[in-house]
């Protein structure tokens, strides 16, 4: 034995150049099996690296609606029939067996982990990685299909839980809290990183990822409640353990999130102050790849914003020019709309916003937001007179002529001779955690100090040229503060896989999507009337009244409300049959 491992560390390293030692910790592997050795802290920092290929991005989508596909916030409702309540019943499904093959390997680390007769404190960090990835892969099922079988333990056909029933959701719940804070503090802290290690899962990450967790399920136990569980005899995993969780969750939540700010490790990638940014940070934030791709000469190692991310380099994954998302991510009305003007008023409230006439109107006096994400691609520059034309739905901006700007590479790629490096993909980020915080408050309190505020979603707001949100404010105006709070997380997180979940979570998935998805208001604009610009014949479902920033005018109808039909039965997706006939005592979730 001793003699064919010694030909296989020769073989790694006749194929591993010495040189790139460093790499090695973040290389990933093509999988981990039983058949690893494990009897140094090497094997198992290679084994966790490879659970590093499980973090959801366009490239690798580990989640449903990526770039939250077919929202109402999104014109193109043809990238993604979810939210039109279009649910596919699959005979297998990736997003069921691809979170399950990594909990496999997860839990074998963690098997090897119990065997290992070195010193324990070796292999902590990378036991709490696996702890860490075993329970984000558990989340990613919970979000989609609710509860799941649990499986803590390499399993085999003679093992006792290889046909487990699914348990509730609040059991899931409850192993993907123990994974995290098992985790938490055996991960490195940020501060503490080498600069070659950036990327790996840290106790910020850990403790903003299990915050979110917690805000997850607090809201959902608050607006869902059981009408998704089903009775667990007869369909569903039913609603074992279903308990009062809500201010136990949102209280360690807001403690978690205030621990990550409080590290100091983070900042907001905010250069507006440059006249070169030209008040651009929210554009070049999600786009930085090397110095040439932004005004300034800023590289990645200037974002101290994200906290957990996937990295996008030549050695550990290229991301390159094919990564643009133009007309998939073409904003709807509602999106363009939610938008605040300067002086912090909604449009329709607000006597400085300039109106629908020509394209560049209703980007005046707006949250910078808006030009960041929503530009004229060719130009580069806000769109103006003759620039957008109305061709209809099949179009690559679905229908809008407006061009998504976010997360679409600067054009550096294209100009420099090995194009693969590109921008590092968020999952969660400071400005996540500021919204995830000020949510936790409200929806403890019921209410929210200005000083908290202040903290959280004011922040955020002040990157993107708007004043603080006030209690007083929010009185004088009429405003909700908790619909400001929604409305700053859609803003903010446009495309960032958060908007279906909220949906849901906050219990309005079923009223929200099932409203029309309308694209540019033509009345009274330069659309009306000109068959140059606007080709009404390719929009068959013709026009809609809608109220806008001024008053009740008409756009163009993308997608009818006739044609949408989202349930509570749609929160969860349908178990993959595959799974119930090789497991009779899985159950499908209700109404499938």
């Amino acid at each position: 034995m001793k003699n064919n491992k010694f030909i296989y560390i020769l073989f790694l390293a006749l194929i591993i150049s010495s040189c790139v030692d460093e790499i090695l910790d973040k290389e990933p592997i093509s999988g981990v099996t039983e058949a690893e050795y494990f009897d140094s802290p090497t094997e198992f920092r290679r084994a966790t690296n490879t659970l590093y290929t499980a973090l959801n991005t366009p490239r690798n989508p580990g989640t449903s609606e990526m770039l939250d596909h077919g929202s109402d916030l999104h014109a193109n409702f043809l990238a993604d029939s979810y939210g039109r309540g279009i649910v596919s019943f699959p005979i297998t499904d990736s997003q069921w067996s691809s979170p399950y093959s990594t909990i496999r390997q997860a839990n074998i680390i963690l098997e090897k982990a119990d065997e290992y007769e070195g010193n324990a404190t070796e292999i902590a960090e990378y036991v709490a990685a696996a702890k860490f990835f075993r329970a984000t892969q558990y989340f990613e099922l919970l979000q989609r299909y609710g509860g799941v079988p649990i499986t803590l333990e390499v399993l085999d056909l003679t093992s006792e839980n290889v046909f487990a029933a699914r348990s509730s959701r609040y059991e899931v719940v409850d192993v993907i809290l123990e994974d995290l804070t098992d985790a938490i503090p055996n991960l490195p802290t940020q501060n503490n990183l080498l600069s070659e290690d950036y990327g790996k899962i840290t106790t910020e990450a850990a403790k903003a990822y299990k915050a979110w967790v917690l805000l997850y399920a607090a809201t959902w136990e608050k607006y869902v409640g059981t009408t998704t569980d089903g009775d667990g005899t007869s369909t569903g995993a039913g609603s074992a353990g279903a308990k009062d969780n809500q201010t136990a969750y949102l209280t360690e939540a807001i403690s978690l999130n205030r621990e990550v700010i409080s590290s100091g490790a983070f900042e907001l990638w905010n250069y507006n102050s440059e006249p070169d940014m030209r008040n651009r940070s929210n554009y070049y934030l999600f786009n930085i790849e090397g110095s040439a791709s932004n005004p300034l000469g800023l590289d990645k190692t200037s974002n101290k914003e994200f906290i957990m991310y996937k990295v996008f380099d030549e050695l550990l994954g290229t991301i390159n020019t094919s990564q643009n998302s133009v007309g998939r991510v073409a904003p709807s009305r509602k999106m363009m709309d939610l938008f605040l003007a300067t002086d912090g008023l909604p449009i329709a409230q607000s006597g400085s916003f300039a109106g629908y006439e020509s394209p560049q109107d209703e980007y005046q006096n707006r949250d910078y937001r808006m030009e960041c994400y929503f530009r004229n691609i060719n130009t580069n520059e806000i769109p103006v007179d003759g620039e957008l034309t109305l061709e209809g739905v099949i179009d690559n901006t679905g229908g809008t002529a407006y061009r998504n700007n976010k997360f679409v590479s600067t054009g550096y790629l294209q100009d420099i001779e090995n194009p693969t490096d590109g921008h590092n993909w968020p999952i969660i980020r400071l400005a996540t955690v500021y919204l995830n915080l000020a949510e936790s408050l409200y929806e403890l309190n019921s209410s929210i100090t200005d000083a908290e505020l202040n903290e959280t979603i004011n922040l955020t707001k002040a990157r993107a040229g708007l004043p603080a949100l006030t209690n007083a404010f929010a009185s004088t105006n009429s405003l909700d503060i908790l619909d400001e709070i929604r409305r700053e997380r859609a803003v903010e997180l446009f495309a960032e896989n958060s908007r279906f979940h909220d949906l849901k979570r906050w219990g309005i998935a079923e009223d929200t999507l099932n409203k029309s998805i309308l694209g540019p208001v033509v009345e009274g604009t330069d659309y009306e009337g000109n068959t140059n610009l606007y080709n009404s014949a390719a929009y068959p479902n013709g026009e809609e009244e809608v109220t806008t920033g001024k008053g009740i005018l008409k756009a163009v109808v993308l997608d009818a409300s006739t044609s949408r039909n989202f349930s509570r039965t749609t929160y969860l997706r349908p178990i993959p049959s595959q799974e119930i006939v090789q497991n009779s005592n899985i159950l499908q979730n209700p109404g499938y």
